[in-house]
């Protein structure tokens, strides 16, 4: 990740604010007033003497940058815009969803400078955005997570379940045998995992519908416990939904719950159990809890933000499209811890890609509906 400062915004309350934090985006000029008398960023990093390619407001998902997950994971994306295509990019961190809408509004009316693209990181976003798109229809917007039908925006979806249906065989087999890497242990006498989800909503199902699918596919016999912690980030709440959890004898627990998983880990150390990561390889972006990581379903949010911005550098941005990322698209994938990853017996490894093909073959049909799984 890039080190230059950047100026991270939490509730902007005024579009005098907003236009601060165009200067900020990018370059070694990242706090505010630090441009170059025209309002764009000094530095290296996406101004040029003609200016950037685009300009790129990024709002992000509750739970803030520094969650070493989905919110991490769009950054990285935006970064990656910045030092290959030559943007400039400005962020906020709402601290509520009762942000989303003004600070979207406040990147659509800015003037110096202009955004060419709002990006809106989270299913969260999509009542806000239905609204603004309206509001402001010259303004392309893109979202993540969900759908937004409007001619200015640009909707990216993943396929969760299918990664998500990768790592619950993955438990499922593991649960089914004494297994024992880093800090933690099966207990043999169980087969039985669990899943902590943020809010409780169609997209977290998905994660939950794919993981229970797959657990079963591994081990028809096999328990999965569920619970909804109501948000994305309370670590107490994950770490106690998590505990009640490997006390009730689960041995792997899956979250897909942002910050709050970091609750989930903390209850993995302390039961000597295992937890499955998400969104990012968390073994690596958590790197206390890798003893206890023994894969995570990765999101390719950042591909998602990238492809956008490179849409806009390129006048090529497709307002209305909706673009769906699998197995298939690499959207998503399982990613083995990079402590205990080579713990994980390979036969195990082997039945994991062998499914991965059957699902993009279409032999292998990933609900989307818990009921389903």
């Amino acid at each position: 990740m890039s080190q230059r400062r950047r100026t991270f915004l939490s509730s902007i309350g005024t579009a005098t604010a907003i236009g601060l934090a165009g200067c900020s985006g990018g370059g070694d000029g990242g706090s505010t007033g630090g441009d170059g008398g025209d309002g764009t960023a000094s530095g290296d990093g996406g101004s040029t003497e003609s200016g950037p390619a685009a300009r790129v407001g990024m709002v992000y998902a509750t739970g803030g940058l520094g969650d070493g997950s989905f919110n991490d994971q769009a950054q990285t994306g935006i970064i990656r815009a910045e030092e290959e295509l030559g943007i400039a990019y400005a962020e906020s961190q709402p601290e509520a969803v009762q942000d989303f809408s003004n600070l979207q509004a406040q990147y659509a009316q800015a003037t110096n400078p202009n955004y060419d693209l709002v990006c809106c990181i989270g299913f969260l976003q999509a009542d806000a955005l239905t609204q603004n798109a309206e509001d402001y229809p010259d303004q392309n917007f893109m979202i993540v997570d969900s759908t937004v039908d409007a001619d200015n925006v640009g909707s990216y979806v993943f396929a969760e379940h299918e990664g998500s249906f990768l790592v619950g065989l993955m438990a499922g087999r593991l649960t089914s045998q004494s297994f024992s890497a880093g800090a933690g242990s099966t207990a043999s006498d169980s087969t039985n995992v669990g899943f902590v989800g943020g809010v409780e909503s169609d997209l977290i199902k998905k994660f939950e519908a794919g993981y229970t699918a797959g657990v079963k596919y591994a081990n028809e016999d096999a328990t999965v416990q569920t619970a909804y912690v109501g948000g994305f980030t309370d670590p107490s709440g994950g770490q106690e939904a998590a505990l009640s959890m490997y006390n009730s004898g689960a041995d792997i627990v899956y979250h897909a719950a942002g910050n709050t998983g970091t609750g989930v880990f903390r209850a993995a150390q302390e039961a000597e159990r295992f937890a499955i990561g998400v969104d990012r390889d968390q073994s690596i972006t958590k790197e206390s809890f890798s003893n206890v990581i023994l894969a995570s379903m990765v999101k390719r949010v950042d591909n998602a933000v990238y492809s956008s911005v490179e849409s806009v550098v390129n006048d090529e941005f497709q307002g209305g499209s909706v673009n769906t990322l699998g197995l298939q698209e690499n959207g998503v994938e399982a990613v083995y811890g990079q402590q205990l990853g080579s713990e994980i017996p390979q036969g195990i490894k082997d039945e994991v890609s062998e499914a991965r093909q059957s699902i993009i073959d279409g032999d292998i049909s990933v609900p989307t509906d818990p009921s389903n799984a």
